[in-house]
């Protein structure tokens, strides 16, 4: 995820790295002062939480399952697959609906 020389120094060198440097390393996706976690954590899950659980479960899992895919043809035809399968169900109409009368989407799985 760093590249090689920045793997290198920190596995050659054992040194700890800060917040700061993982977060520009890409390691990490923010840093927030520790009194702010709860409610930046709060917020990131609020947002997971405006997508329908069906769309959240099966990109969390292909998400997990490309990481060890054998190439781009596998993670489309699961992206393929979930699209499919995120299309019938009721969430799906829902989640058009909301979009088309401008208001939060309310999910049958919550």
């Amino acid at each position: 995820m760093v590249g090689a020389s920045v793997a290198a120094e920190l596995l050659l060198t054992g040194n700890f790295i800060d917040a700061h440097r993982a977060e520009r390393l890409g390691l990490v996706s923010r840093v927030v002062p520790d009194a702010e976690l709860p409610a930046a954590a709060q917020a990131l899950a609020d947002d997971m939480l405006r997508n329908s659980p069906l769309g959240l479960r099966l990109t969390k899992e292909c998400l997990n399952a490309s990481l060890d895919a054998g190439g781009l043809e596998q993670v489309i035809a699961m992206e393929d697959r979930n699209q499919i399968l995120c299309t019938r169900t009721g969430d799906f109409v829902e989640g058009i609906s909301a979009f088309l009368q401008k208001r939060a989407p309310i999910y049958g799985d919550r």
